[in-house]
């Protein structure tokens, strides 16, 4: 909208501009007699009057004046400028606030008392009148907010901080705000009340930038001073954003127009629109790396962030960060034979750090341009030339990653690898090799983020083959960690394909490798880390296949090794949160199994940690979700119990928490999952209760949010089994309401959805868990509707389903249970209905004997007694 105004009215003031009379007065002190004297206002000063003049403005420079010749310089401009068309005031030097007055200091202000300083300064009403007098358009432009002009030469900056005893609580540090700029623009070097840099070159950061951008073609002057606002903003690492007041009653234009500004001008005006908040975390991100802002706003505002979550955008930040912080190193170090080569990378170097990306890499492309022209021409160089050309691609492509430039990194992370193909492995020297063995790593990375998983698993596939001839080749350890870890990397792209056999072989592979490493070296502690990972991922594996006896032993191990790291480092907070994650999973398995006590003693360990860690960072939406996590589980144990009130208080708790993650992030899908789930564990809890109408309301609260979450992406599994279960709660209540047919309808709905799933993966217990549900409420419609035919069909598949998963592992509790009510819905169309119940009975005795019946189903023994009591 910016340039589209400038665009339509440029026309009505280009022919304006050239007729107009423009005039300034350039006032500089720097040489003060009494108070601390500054090194360059006439330096300011002097760029200023060359800027101006460029364009076309008389101008007047005063230097170093007393008060009585810069009130005289004032009046002298009022009457010589009177009647032009637009006036511009300048005032470099020390500036002061005083009982809520502006005053700007000339050389000789005096500091011994309040009263001194108030006689020997300018009040700068007196410029505003001056301005106001002389011209339709009015620019004061003040450099004036230099630090404390009463402290020692050590003192930095540009603003008064500290003045005499007498006068400490009457003066502010910096200037104030104007509050009344009719007709004129103010524009302030620091914000009301802050100081600003004096500048360790020849200029201020403050004037140096107005004078580069005074003159851009075609931006009218609040754009420019925008420009201005945020070049100083950004070179200062948010220290220092110049303040504007803006009272012009039309637009002044200070140079004709242009087609495009270039990239640079570009992000620093698309930087002016960044929400404060926003701001703060970019600043806080570009702290913790110790990097430049600009880099970090291009990534932002190059990217589309419309569908990322707050904690999605942060991560994608720190993502650039990381990036940005890699390939600078690397252009620092990297060295080329050819000078043009080493001159254009470093030249790249400087455009990156401006967040000049495009800029970066068009001289990287002409530096890779350079390599590829000479090798082609040049065979003896062609090695030489084809690897200088891969490592400026290399940089290009760590360019493209800081700009969270997807598609651009990939392209050329593919071109390296071609070139050190094209030069041949036999070529590659040792660092050469280690860029290989990078390109592949973030290939593999870069390929996940963007979905491509084929892709992904063949640049890791590439890497592990990499890794294994460089393991033959030498003997450092790193390398055989690397080659492990690359192992874990591949195993999760399988696991994510679901190739559950291809992924547990890799787990298992780099276990071994990590395992003899950390015994042959103790004290690397970062290894046993990447040891405790990967047994998780190989636990999450046997869980799904149905192993829970292996899974609970892997997660046993895992756990002791994390439990190891936290003891050496106890402040650690991310290695207390791994404790957690393992006490879920391994109360996860006890509870399955129905060790409900031991599945409590490690759900509570988690949540004392979790409360702990988020006591310490109450904001931290990653924590508070942790511990409303926790709440569900404890939840999920006390409705084991049969404890329906204590569930529901749990669950309450817990979705509590979430609504009000939620309503601060409400494009959060993670958090819309939660809401969802959260409000089916309510639901479960009411219903529990027999409190059928507010069950059936959470219910329903829940199907909409799952609906909404399995519409937006119909590939994500997880949302649609979410919506599967969701869509069966609440047929569940309407069938104890009595609308079957309602009820039948939404378990057809679901049982697409389950039937699908089951079928993508058959090795997928949970899938197959679900389908069996299913079917099992079909069948019990089905028979209610007297439709014995379809009952029976699908009570036999259900039955089939569960029988194979309990004989698959004799020691989950959950499946023996399941088995025993699937053989209690098929006696209801048996032949031989007193067998199937007979068989049902012991295997519920043997669960009740083997202490793994957990009291929310002790009644079932009693109701098949009496059952078969009944059968004939």
């Amino acid at each position: 909208m910016r340039f589209l105004l400038a665009l339509l009215l440029i026309l009505w003031t280009s022919a304006a501009t050239l007729a107009e009379r423009r005039v300034a007065l350039v006032i500089a002190d720097d040489d003060y007699r009494l108070i601390r004297p500054l090194a360059n206002p006439v330096n300011d000063g002097e760029a200023m009057e060359g800027a101006l003049k460029k364009l076309g403005f008389e101008v007047v420079l005063e230097t170093n004046r007393d008060l009585r010749r810069t009130r005289r310089a004032l009046d002298d401009f009022r009457e010589d400028a009177r009647g032009a068309d637009v006036a511009l005031v300048y005032f470099s030097g020390h500036g002061v606030e005083i009982s809520g007055d502006n005053r700007l200091l000339p050389v000789d202000a005096d500091a011994s008392s309040l009263d001194a300083l108030e006689k020997t300064s300018l009040p700068l009403e007196e410029v505003r009148e001056a301005v106001a007098a002389t011209a339709k358009v009015g620019l004061i432009v003040l450099d004036a907010c230099r630090s404390d002009p009463f402290a020692g030469a050590g003192s930095e900056g540009r603003g008064a901080t500290s003045l005499a005893k007498d006068a400490a609580d009457k003066v502010r540090p910096g200037l104030g705000r104007v509050g009344r700029a009719e007709n004129i623009l103010f524009a302030f070097a620091a914000a009301p009340g802050e100081t600003a840099a004096d500048g360790t070159g020849q200029n201020s950061p403050f004037t140096a930038a107005l004078t580069k951008y005074l003159g851009t073609d075609g931006l009218e002057i609040r754009s420019v001073l925008t420009l201005v606002q945020q070049e100083v903003y950004d070179l200062s690492r948010g220290k220092q954003l110049p303040y504007v007041e803006n009272g012009l009653p039309q637009l002044f234009f200070a140079a004709s127009t242009k087609e495009q500004l270039p990239e640079r001008e570009r992000l620093l005006l698309a930087m002016a629109d960044v929400t404060p908040q926003m701001r703060g975390e970019v600043e806080q991100i570009a702290s913790d790396a110790d990097m430049p802002l600009a880099p970090l706003y291009g990534a932002l505002i190059s990217t589309d962030t419309s569908h990322l979550s707050a904690e999605s955008l942060n991560a994608r930040l720190r993502e650039a960060a990381d990036a940005f912080v890699k390939v600078r190193g690397e252009m620092k170090t990297l060295a080329s034979d050819d000078p043009q080569v080493t001159a254009l990378r470093r030249q790249a170097e400087e455009q990156l750090s401006l967040g000049a990306f495009d800029a970066a890499r068009e001289k990287l492309a002409a530096a890779a341009e350079i390599d590829s022209t000479s090798r082609k021409a040049l065979k003896a160089n062609f090695v030489s030339r084809t690897l200088s050309e891969a490592a400026t691609r290399y940089l290009s492509a760590g360019a493209a990653r800081a700009d969270l430039d997807y598609t651009a990194a990939i392209r050329d992370y593919e071109e390296v690898l071609s070139l050190f193909g094209e030069a041949g492995q036999s070529a590659l020297k040792l660092d050469d090799a280690d860029r290989q063995i990078r390109t592949l790593d973030e290939l593999g990375k870069l390929y996940i983020t963007v979905g491509n998983t084929a892709a992904a698993g063949r640049a890791y596939e590439a890497l592990l083959a990499n890794l294994e001839q460089r393991v033959r080749q030498e003997t450092d350890p790193s390398v055989r960690r690397d080659l492990a870890v690359s192992h874990t990397k591949l195993g999760n792209v399988r696991m994510t394909q679901g190739d559950l056999p291809g992924a547990l072989e890799n787990y298992q592979t780099a276990r071994t490798m990590l395992s003899e490493l950390t015994a042959a070296d103790p004290g690397r502690l970062d290894w046993f880390g990447d040891l405790a990972m990967n047994d998780d991922k190989i636990g999450n594996v046997l869980v799904t296949q149905g192993n829970l006896a292996s899974a609970a032993q892997v997660y046993q191990e895992s756990l002791s090794i994390k439990k190891e790291l936290a003891g050496h480092e106890p402040e650690r907070d991310d290695l207390q949160r791994e404790l957690t994650i393992s006490y879920d999973e391994i109360a996860g398995l006890a509870r399955s199994a129905g060790r409900l006590d031991d599945a409590q003693t490690s759900y509570e360990e988690s949540l004392r940690i979790r409360l702990a860690l988020a006591a310490k960072q109450p904001d931290d939406a990653e924590r508070q979700r942790d511990v409303s996590v926790s709440h569900d589980t404890i939840g999920d144990l006390k409705r084991e119990r049969d404890d329906a009130a204590g569930a529901l208080a749990a669950y309450r708790d817990s979705l509590e928490i979430v609504e009000r993650l939620a309503s601060r992030d409400p494009d959060n899908t993670e958090l819309q999952r939660d809401l969802s789930v959260g409000n089916t564990k309510v639901g479960n809890a009411l219903k529990d209760q027999e409190n059928w109408p507010a069950a059936l309301s959470a219910y329903r609260q829940a199907l909409a949010q799952a609906q909404a979450l399995a519409d937006s992406d119909p590939d994500n599994t997880e949302w649609q089994r979410d919506l599967s279960v969701s869509l069966e709660k609440v047929a569940g209540v309407l069938a104890i309401q009595g609308d079957r047919k309602g009820a039948l309808k939404l378990y057809l709905d679901s049982f697409t959805i389950v039937d699908r799933l089951a079928r993508l993966d058959p090795a997928n217990s949970d899938w197959q868990r679900d389908l069996s549900i299913t079917l099992s409420e079909i069948g019990m419609l089905k028979a209610k509707q007297r439709d014995i035919k379809g009952a029976r069909k699908a009570f036999e598949d259900s039955l089939d389903i569960r029988q194979q998963l309990a004989q698959s592992d004799p020691e989950n509790a959950t499946w023996q249970r399941d088995l025993v009510v699937a053989m209690i819905d098929y006696s209801q169309v048996a032949t031989n209905p007193k067998a199937v119940l007979s068989e049902a009975l012991e295997r519920t005795l043997e669960l009740d004997r083997s202490g793994r019946l957990a009291p929310r189903y002790k009644f079932m023994i009693k109701f098949l007694q009496d059952r078969l009591a009944r059968t004939k």
